[in-house]
């Protein structure tokens, strides 16, 4: 199919619903997609060396015009076919060998098969340009890999500021036109971190919705798999492929705020606020108020007991070091010092010790629930801080571990009470990136997302709303 003479660069703002409708009336090609995207991923002063560690140009061209000739005989296709998106390192693709990020996997044998999520993928449609960096083995909330790169913010380029992570290259793909949408991992934040950094929504769905099954782990009590895109829209439908459930109706307006009643928990999630963080977390609130939400602060004390469901990190050590230790016993000079001084502090943890957290933690779901009963979503800060530059996160471990702790403070509560949760941009356009997490308990995935979109058409900025 000969792409049309109109076609021009869309991957960096149109939504997925726009690129539907695009492909659907002859307006662009998935070949004209798929070559811009990989023009994006070329380009010598872009972030594309640092976002993907292997680009998929010859496969990727062929199943665009695979769907263009479908699209040209007149097949009925889904709604998404045709539309390039980026895959982070943890998913498995039969005949890859699927590195998590990291040189430590170097010469492992390829994945026999796909991961259940890029089946569905794939049975959509959807065009798979490449696998994207991340932190390695998905264990921070930065950004940063010393293996292959680390791209920069899309916020104050100059600057270079850190990605977010550790779903950092799948976040950049998208701002940069690289990729339309892109499927990451997220434990403790990695989907929701990099996208309030970068002005984008991230979905993180309740873990039991979506099959992990091919999907390296780094800690099972926590893992879920979801989605970054440039509205709220892009992940209700990613996530519906991912589920394996029809996609819904795109509506030509979003739900009303109106009769919305919403938590802001004053306990926790608030605590020590950098200025911007604040004015743009103060500004949505008065918006959505405004707009006619019920917007209620409340003391919701169980969540002061977040840290104690997960001290330091244990649940997730524990587990990150079962899946590593034979592996870090022939290749621990390979691995990020940071990354594997993390997992092997629960080297000597005891057993006793994780059952009790497991105990705590069920206690604590359960809470949470009760406190949240009656109320639609809560809403809090996505992370406490704008993007810091990459230098000086990496300056010294001091200061690593100290922004890394500062990052995934928040989104990592909901990971805890195996909630679901949506990081959507709240900041004023030409500002630094904020992002307002609407969350909620499990299993609550479509309402969440429902209330997300009202969210978003009252608080996002301008060009993403």
């Amino acid at each position: 199919m000969t792409t049309p003479a109109s076609a021009k660069p869309v991957l960096r703002s149109s939504t997925l619903s726009q690129l539907s409708r695009a492909l659907s009336s002859g307006a662009v090609s998935s070949r004209s997609l798929v070559e811009q995207a990989l023009a994006a991923i070329q380009a010598p002063d872009g972030e594309g060396g640092r976002c993907f560690i292997a680009v998929h140009a010859d496969s990727a061209r062929a199943a665009a015009d695979r769907v263009d000739a479908m699209r040209a005989a007149g097949a009925d296709l889904p709604p998404l076919a045709g539309i390039p998106i980026s895959l982070k390192d943890l998913f498995d693709e039969a005949g890859v060998t699927t590195l998590g990020g990291s040189r430590a996997m170097l010469g492992q044998p390829p994945a026999l098969r796909d991961a259940v999520t890029v089946e569905r993928l794939r049975e959509a449609g959807l065009v798979i340009v490449g696998r994207t960096n991340m932190v390695e083995f998905a264990y921070s909330g930065l950004g940063v890999n010393p293996h292959y790169g680390t791209p920069s913010c899309a916020y104050d380029r100059a600057g270079r500021r850190i990605p977010g992570g550790s779903s950092s290259g799948g976040a950049i793909s998208v701002t940069d036109g690289m990729a339309a949408a892109t499927i990451g991992s997220d434990t403790g934040g990695s989907l929701r971190i990099p996208a309030a950094l970068n002005g984008l929504v991230g979905f993180k769905p309740t873990q039991q919705r979506v099959s992990l099954e091919g999907v390296m782990p780094l800690a099972s009590s926590f893992d879920s798999a979801g989605a970054m895109g440039h509205s709220v829209q892009d992940c209700t439908w990613i996530d519906a492929v991912l589920a394996g459930e029809p996609l819904p109706a795109a509506a030509a307006e979003a739900p009303p705020v109106a009769g919305l009643r919403l938590a802001v928990p004053r306990s926790y999630f608030l605590d020590d606020l950098s200025p911007a963080v604040a004015t743009a977390f103060a500004r949505a609130l008065s918006r959505l108020s405004a707009a006619g939400a019920t917007i209620v602060e409340a003391d919701m004390p169980v969540f002061a007991d977040a840290p104690s469901i997960n001290p330091r990190g244990l649940i997730t050590a524990v587990e990150a070091f079962e899946f590593h230790r034979d592996l870090i016993a022939v290749a621990a000079d390979r691995y990020d010092p940071r990354v594997l001084g993390r997992i092997r502090s629960a080297e000597q943890a005891l057993a006793v010790d994780y059952a009790h957290l497991l105990r705590l933690r069920r206690a604590f779901v359960a809470a949470v629930r009760r406190e949240a009963a009656g109320f639609d979503a809560l809403l809090m800060p996505t992370t406490p801080d704008t993007a810091p530059t990459i230098a000086e996160v990496v300056a010294t471990d001091e200061s690593y571990y100290r922004f890394n702790g500062r990052m995934l403070r928040n989104p990592s509560v909901v990971n805890s009470f195996d909630g679901c949760a949506l990081s959507v941009p709240c900041h004023a356009a030409g500002d630094a990136p904020v992002g307002l997490m609407v969350a909620g308990c499990a299993h609550a995935d479509a309402h969440v997302l429902a209330v997300g979109r009202a969210v978003e058409s009252v608080v996002a900025p301008p060009q993403v709303a």
